[in-house]
């Protein structure tokens, strides 16, 4: 969970920015009384492209949610997720600069060739200030990040509001590049969002060892002779990349979320990198495909917004139902190991009732275990269970064969039942005795601590355990360590 506060943070302020900006068109919308749902002929139209701009918009905008879902997920990894905000925010005094410098010697600032290498520029230059200020100050990451996006922002602004008295120039379009103006994509454009997917995902086709040596053991990539610097470099090279070209879709402030929300996304569905490097990049292209097909149907929604509200979504779905870390899995998982838990007790509460009121050898005990009859009020008292928890308990042991219930409130093991609460008392003991002889851990500490752990020995620790405990491991059904040492110390 503490993973995700940032993420949830960064969550919070986006859906900030988002609500502003859908609240602002949904007055609009209102005012001039044209909120109206789109039709069937105007649904189809876009979804079957028809119209030249929407192929180019829908286009470009899907490539780039794959690409930035490609190069995103090694952000994640490599634990660089705020980065990409710096990064993203650093662009804009590039961009005001390179309008400037392109006004004032050629005439004519809107050149996006020269707009885009300026962002390029400053977003590296933006990336070094963070890592310069992590390494040769004693001030934490979030602090250094804090700084540059601040900063740099701040100068982007300053520079605006100079570019905007400039007799020439028209700079008035410059404010696009920070909320993004995905309608006004032109062919040019989606042809160099093509370009940058299709080289991200080679690069990380064939860099895909090396980046997740990077992200994973950056120490021991260097140990073994790699040269981690310049592959920290390359792929931070990519992210400026996707970053530059993602900026008038939409825009530096949203541009991050089609960065970080894809590959948070796809960390619910699988453990592999593989499977998560792909699942994220169709994860960005579906959020782009779906928000600009919105924003399509409803003019009066900007697309940028859209498409983060859709890989929004897209997250929360994967947190609520994914396969491998969604909250359902992870809550059924917890259910199924407290009943688990809960049965193994009873279990041994019944055997150690057994042995408490009879025959303590294993072979008297097992036919012992077979004939009697365990009443309920004499197993209830033993842990804090409640009546009908305890019911609930027996029924659920008693479908798996355990148990089998008998006249007068009472319960009595079968073969199979016996067989489950010895294994469950052998371990329960094993590793008492072994924090008692080997831990050095008084003897009146240990039922705690064994009492949890017994339910997660594999047969692996197990065996470990019977090779420092060869005495114990040569019976079927150790006896308890509490009392061999009141034995020890009645002697």
């Amino acid at each position: 969970m503490r993973r995700l506060r940032p993420l949830v943070f960064y969550l919070i302020g986006a859906c900030a920015v988002l609500f502003a900006q859908v609240s602002a068109a949904w007055a609009a919308s209102l005012g001039d009384n044209a909120w109206n749902w789109p039709s069937w002929t105007e649904f189809w139209r876009v979804v079957s492209l028809r119209d030249y701009n929407t192929r180019v918009v829908m286009v470009g905008t899907t490539l780039l949610g794959f690409a930035a879902g490609l190069t995103g997920t090694f952000l994640l990894l490599r634990k660089r997720a705020l980065l990409s905000d710096a990064l993203s925010h650093a662009t804009l005094p590039g961009i005001v600069l390179a309008f400037m410098l392109m006004t004032a010697y050629l005439g004519q600032g809107k050149n996006l060739i020269g707009l885009i290498a300026g962002a390029a520029v400053f977003s590296v230059l933006g990336t070094m200030s963070v890592l310069l200020i992590q390494r040769h100050s004693r001030l934490k990451d979030d602090a250094a990040l804090g700084i540059v996006l601040s900063v740099y922002f701040g100068l982007g602004v300053a520079l605006m509001g100079l570019a905007t008295r400039m007799s020439t120039g028209e700079a008035a379009g410059l404010s696009s590049f920070i909320y993004g103006k995905t309608a006004s994509m032109l062919y040019f454009d989606a042809v160099l969002i093509a370009a940058t997917a299709l080289f991200a995902a080679l690069a990380c086709l064939f860099l895909f060892k090396e980046f997740a040596l990077l992200c994973f053991d950056a120490g021991f990539a260097a140990t073994q002779g790699w040269p981690v610097a310049r592959l920290d470099f390359f792929m931070m090279a990519l992210v400026v990349a996707v970053t530059v070209v993602g900026l008038q879709a939409v825009g530096l402030i949203l541009v991050v979320a089609l960065l970080i929300i894809p590959p948070s996304a796809a960390r619910f569905w699988s453990n592999q990198l593989s499977r998560t490097l792909w699942l994220s990049g169709l994860f960005g292209a579906i959020s782009a495909l779906s928000g600009s097909a919105v924003s399509a149907l409803m003019a009066n929604l900007p697309a940028g917004a859209v498409i983060v509200l859709a890989a929004s979504g897209v997250f929360l779905f994967s947190l609520a139902f994914g396969a491998e870390r969604g909250l359902l899995k992870v809550g059924l998982e917890r259910i199924r190991l407290r009943r688990k838990i809960a049965g193994e007790n009873l279990l041994r509460e019944i055997y150690e009732w057994l042995e408490a009121t009879g025959e303590k050898s294993a072979e008297h005990l097992e036919k012992r275990a077979s004939e009697t009859s365990v009443p309920l009020e004499e197993i209830l008292p033993r842990r804090s269970w409640g009546r009908r928890g305890l019911e609930s308990m027996v029924n659920r042991t008693a479908k798996k064969g355990f148990l089998k219930r008998v006249e007068n409130d009472a319960v009595r093991l079968t073969g199979k039942g016996f067989e489950e609460a010895r294994q469950v008392v052998r371990k329960h003991r094993l590793w008492e005795t072994y924090l008692i002889t080997h831990a050095d851990i008084a003897p009146g500490q240990v039922d705690f601590g064994a009492d949890r752990i017994e339910h997660l020995l594999d047969p692996e620790m197990i065996a470990k355990l019977e090779k420092l405990l060869p005495e114990m491991a040569a019976e079927k059904a150790p006896r308890s360590p509490h009392r061999l040492e009141a034995a020890k110390s009645e002697v």
